[in-house]
């Protein structure tokens, strides 16, 4: 097996400690190198994946919830999804926490987009999943998870993300990306 050289800009590890290991978070502190000779720790946070979905009705309309989320300190709107457990597909999961959330169930879905939110500091997959349609199963949503859920116009989504309604990374890039492919015409 071969290694393939550094680059020029890349970092060296030099080790990694851990400081605090929960069954959701791992922080660690690792020892780098720059490529210029300064050398540093740098805080690292380990965090397994999630999975949020974006259900998308029949009259262009996406199911949120409205929530606290006391680090901020603010109300806002947020899609559906949660922590893929160590095993778990994350479709099976984002499925999941729709229904367990919203008392929704997705319907047709396929995966929008991928990405990592705090690249530089975390490391935390998120998937985002378009479903087209649910059935609402007659279940009360968790008082746990959201005070309320509503189904958000898509054309008022932009201005929500805008005034700060909407601010969950894994929401927004969601969001932006679906609107892109509406733009586009691939929606």
């Amino acid at each position: 097996m071969s290694v393939e050289p550094k680059r020029g800009s890349e970092w060296t590890v030099h080790g990694e400690r851990v400081v605090d290991d929960s069954r959701r978070a791992v922080l660690s502190i690792a020892d780098v190198e720059l490529p210029d000779g300064g050398r540093f720790e740098q805080y690292v946070l380990r965090i397994p994946a999630a999975a949020m979905v974006i259900v998308l009705d029949d009259d262009e309309r996406v199911l949120m919830m409205w929530r606290h989320r006391f680090i901020v300190g603010r109300w806002v709107w947020e899609l559906p999804g949660g922590y893929l457990d160590p095993t778990e597909d994350s479709m099976a999961c984002a499925e999941r926490e729709v229904e367990e959330e919203t008392g929704w169930r997705p319907r047709k879905m396929e995966k929008l987009i991928s990405f990592q939110p705090m690249v530089g500091t975390i490391d935390q997959q998120n998937i985002v999943y378009l479903a087209r349609g649910a059935d609402f199963t007659g279940a009360e949503p968790d008082i746990n998870e959201a005070e309320r859920i509503g189904w958000i116009p898509l054309e008022e989504i932009q201005q929500l993300i805008d005034d700060g309604t909407i601010v969950g990374a894994g929401s927004v890039s969601g969001l932006l990306a679906l609107l892109l492919r509406k733009a586009t015409g691939k929606l």
